[in-house]
């Protein structure tokens, strides 16, 4: 039997970091995230060898351990172990012989939300293997236990949420990790457009999210003025993009998305550098209106808005620089597992 899974990558697209402890307790967060056509991809092959093989083909990196209820974390395949060790612990299963195999289509460090997703993606294939009764929220809430709390990785709630749900979706995240998550009807023509007027280019630097996260985290718990009422600005422009989008209007939007950019670079020193103010002092010489950089910063995707009939001119532009203009298209659906016999 195979069992096979995948999970949407997600667009941050107003109020991230505003999902992130301990802002996010003492305030409440709002988020507005898009999933795409990039995905996390996993295969579970059942075997009787009596052992656990794990391999990251895209990291290129595989273990072998004898069949047993628990797998060491140690740096390596963590995420899937972190999973594995979860769900027999919640579930009181025995240890299992199979053969996991993942990748990704965007690197870690994207900025994409690929870490969490690749979580999701994992979890829903021991849900379909197992026939596990769980839902979209009890799903993304155990790949953020897992994430955050099983192996203290840092970083906020939205990419979970987003995996498991897909979509357009407008969250909130309150106390005690409760989260709410408001899915956005769009208009057809509204996605179009949206589609037409934005860019996804990726700048080949991948970063950890973590250094950037710890230090907004350390500012928040020090009541740094600065930091706070900067993500107070983030969390209001989520508001203000939701009525942008669920009416069309594209130039608002690009006005929230340039405007809580530089708010954002209040956060932490290492959100921006000289690479990426290169690629945007560049994007908008080129016709762009708006950009940002897609997660916790740092390097990753660069998302940018532009007149439709400016993207051409736009895309040649960025063909002098090293990285690379992604094609994508917004996904409606998220993570789904199914089995081969």
């Amino acid at each position: 039997m195979i069992i096979r899974s995948k999970a949407p990558l997600r667009l941050g697209l107003a109020g991230g970091g505003t999902d992130v402890s301990p802002y996010s307790d003492t305030y409440g967060g709002l988020v507005l995230n898009a999933t795409i056509n990039l995905y996390a991809y996993c295969t579970i092959e059942e075997t009787n060898d009596d052992k656990i093989e794990i391999i990251a083909a895209d990291l290129n990196k595989r273990e072998v351990f004898p069949k047993s209820k628990s797998l060491p974390i140690n740096g390596t395949n963590d995420l899937h172990k972190g999973v594995y060790n979860r769900i027999v612990k919640d579930y009181n299963l025995d240890a299992m012989s199979f053969r996991i195999i993942t990748y990704s289509d965007a690197p870690a460090g994207s900025g994409l939300g690929s870490s969490s997703t690749m979580v999701v993606c994992i979890l829903k294939a021991f849900i379909e293997w197992k026939k596990l009764p769980m839902g979209d929220y009890e799903l993304a809430r155990l790949a953020y236990e897992i994430e955050r709390l099983d192996l203290n990785l840092s970083g906020g709630k939205q990419d979970q949420y987003a995996a498991a749900f897909g979509g357009f979706n407008f969250m909130e995240f309150l106390k005690n990790d409760m989260v709410i998550v408001n899915p956005l009807k769009m208009k057809r023509w509204i996605v179009d457009e949206l589609e037409s007027s934005m860019l996804l280019y990726y700048t080949g630097a991948s970063r950890s999210s973590a250094k950037i996260i710890n230090e907004q985290k350390n500012n928040t718990q020090k009541g740094n003025t600065t930091t706070i009422e900067s993500l107070h600005k983030i969390k209001q422009s989520a508001i203000d993009m939701k009525r942008c989008l669920l009416v069309g209007d594209i130039n608002g939007f690009a006005s929230i998305l340039r405007d809580a950019w530089e708010d954002k670079k209040q956060l932490a020193s290492s959100i921006s550098n000289p690479m990426i103010e290169q690629v945007l002092s560049l994007a908008y010489s080129s016709g762009a209106i708006a950009g940002k950089v897609s997660g916790a910063g740092g390097g990753g995707f660069i998302t940018l808005v532009v007149d439709p009939k400016n993207k051409y001119q736009l895309s040649s532009a960025l063909k002098q620089l090293p990285g690379d203009i992604i094609p994508f298209q917004f996904n409606d659906e998220g993570t789904h597992g199914w089995t081969i016999y």
